[in-house]
């Protein structure tokens, strides 16, 4: 607590911080915040490309136990010319069945990882329902698998070919198709990108309910496919609640037309929310139908250092308590995820002590001047308290990008410093951050982890949306390494079972978790999901080796 006793028992200002973010008096700081944060932060920009190799072990090869549905068909030139046929344009056809395009192919066959890597040859990318809907009649009848693929910046493998399953890439399926500007509704079609999508909506005054770090690659299929949560579930609640509508596309090329645009329908079954959440495994969603909020006109963002995981959790209770109504994200990260932002970039951390823990706490709201004063009074109240050590509040949108960039330069931070076993999972908050004690202890004791060359691991982090109880559990390694594999896995779904949390908190279970579900869904439960799969894709096409 060395840096609170600095501080004057009445807060007037919040210690120093970087050049970036100016160390002004709190009670003088300007209350005219009208700009937003938005700034695109996908897989971003500030770094060089990760150290592990570019072109990874095949997924087949990795997992021989997997093996290749023999019902399945071979790509043959006579598919490709019916598909050529189908999609007319060139670009929409990558074929490397009748000619040599590996290198063309190459980013559709591997996740952004470098972790999985199928060997598909045939992309197909349909710029229409229609043809989506003739693609997959054709495929079911001639027993062709096919993998559907967003932006492609998921975490488990679900959006990759295993052996040589078809690509459907919705990327040309990128428009949005009408907007109400009173109700808030957007339908747009599922290859729009998430960030343009939330860029159309903040020039009429509306923001989409969804933030990622991946906003400027993902699709917003996908997005719906995954469940994605991200940064303002908080406040706005995941897709289950926020999407209206869909139109998507079964195995045997039907068309669903479920396209809502009205937040009260109760007629008959809610079938649309079957497909959130799905993977592709029983249909592709081609447009969706969202119910989005007005954009707020004042945001604020403040960062703080504390000393405990049982100080964050108080932090948390004072924060929904005293913020309530204009609270939109409060994220957690350790000291071990910070100092690898700060190894990586160079920057000079916001704070002038380090701490075991930072919180990120964002509001939004309608009045800059409440909002401020709400926020100061909640300052004061947490640091006379002894709960928050440090902190500093961004005063201007410069200021915001810049201390976001410590929660969302994370992800890419960890990929340029070479292989990382990522673990996104729900954990009831009392229990949270142990995990990552736990398992940093495992790696330990195993001599995985170390400072030099010779030990695979580099480090044990942890960050999240505290405020869902969800954890980003990271093992940041040098290479992977099969050794690391087998001290984690089955042992971090088996900690999570015991604590009745989830394996899978966002992102699905894709590859990396099908075998795992039955540490978070009893038998009953997968048992009526594999009643579904083959009820809407009776011959196993979509997505298969996935899932379930």
């Amino acid at each position: 607590m060395a840096a609170r006793c600095q501080l004057p028992p009445v807060l007037r200002r919040l210690a120093r911080s970087t050049t970036e973010v100016s160390r002004q008096p709190l009670l003088r700081q300007s209350l005219s915040r009208h700009t937003v944060r938005h700034i695109s932060t996908s897989r971003p920009r500030l770094f060089q490309p990760t150290a592990v190799s570019q072109k990874g072990e095949l997924t087949s090869e990795k997992y021989p136990d997997i093996q290749r549905d023999s019902r399945f068909a071979q790509v043959t030139p006579e598919h490709v010319k019916f598909f050529k046929d189908v999609l007319g344009s060139e670009s929409a056809v990558v074929d490397g069945v009748t000619s040599d395009a590996a290198d063309d192919i190459a980013p559709f066959n591997s996740d952004w990882m470098n972790k999985y890597r199928g060997h598909c040859r045939l992309v197909l990318k349909p710029g229409t329902t229609e043809e989506v809907s003739k693609i997959l009649k054709y495929c079911n009848d001639n027993m062709l698998a096919v993998v559907p693929q967003g932006g492609n910046t998921g975490l488990v493998g679900g959006s990759v070919p295993v052996f040589d399953e078809i690509v459907i890439n919705m990327s040309r399926m990128n428009k949005i198709i009408e907007f109400d500007e009173v109700s808030g509704i957007l339908v747009a079609e599922a290859g729009t990108i998430l960030e343009v999508a939330d860029q159309f909506l903040a020039s009429k005054g509306y923001i989409f309910p969804l933030d990622l770090g991946a906003k400027g690659s993902c699709h917003i299929g996908g997005n719906l496919a995954t469940n994605a949560g991200g940064l303002r579930l908080l406040r706005y609640g995941s897709l289950h609640g926020t999407t209206l509508g869909i139109e998507a596309v079964l195995a045997d090329g039907t068309i669903v037309d479920d396209l809502c645009k009205l937040r009260k329908n109760n007629t008959g079954y809610d079938l649309k929310q079957l497909f959130i959440g799905a993977e592709g495994t029983i249909g592709i969603i081609t447009k969706v139908s969202i119910q989005c909020p007005q954009r707020s006109a004042a945001q604020n963002v403040a960062l703080f250092g504390i000393e405990s995981y049982e100080l964050a959790q108080q932090a948390f209770r004072e924060a929904k308590g005293q913020l309530g109504e204009i609270l939109s994200a409060f994220e957690l990260m350790d000291e071990g995820s910070q100092q690898l932002v700060r190894d990586v970039t160079g920057n000079k951390s916001p704070l002038e002590e380090k701490y075991p823990f930072y919180c990120l706490i964002e509001t939004s709201g309608s009045n800059a001047e409440h909002d401020a004063e709400k926020l100061q009074s909640f300052l004061e109240d947490v640091m006379e308290k002894g709960i928050v050590a440090d902190g500093t509040l961004a005063e201007n949108e410069t200021q915001i990008r810049s201390l976001w960039t410590w929660r969302e330069g994370i992800t890419e931070a960890l990929g340029h410093l070479g292989g990382v076993y990522k673990y996104d999972v729900s954990i009831p908050l009392k229990e949270l951050y142990q995990m990552v004690e736990d398992v940093k202890a495992r790696i330990d004791a195993a001599g995985l982890l170390g400072d030099t060359d010779e030990f695979p691991v580099r480090a044990v982090v942890g960050y999240g949306h505290m405020g869902d109880a969800n954890l980003h559990l990271n093992v940041s390694t040098r290479r992977f390494d099969e050794r690391v594999e087998k001290v984690l896995e089955p042992y971090v779904y088996e900690w999570i079972a015991e604590r009745q949390g989830s394996i899978s908190a966002e992102h699905g279970l894709g590859l990396m978790k099908k075998k795992y579900i039955g540490y978070s869904r009893n038998p009953t439960m997968v048992g009526l999901m594999k009643n579904i799969k083959n009820t809407f894709d009776p011959n196993g096409i979509l997505n298969p080796y996935k899932y379930l």
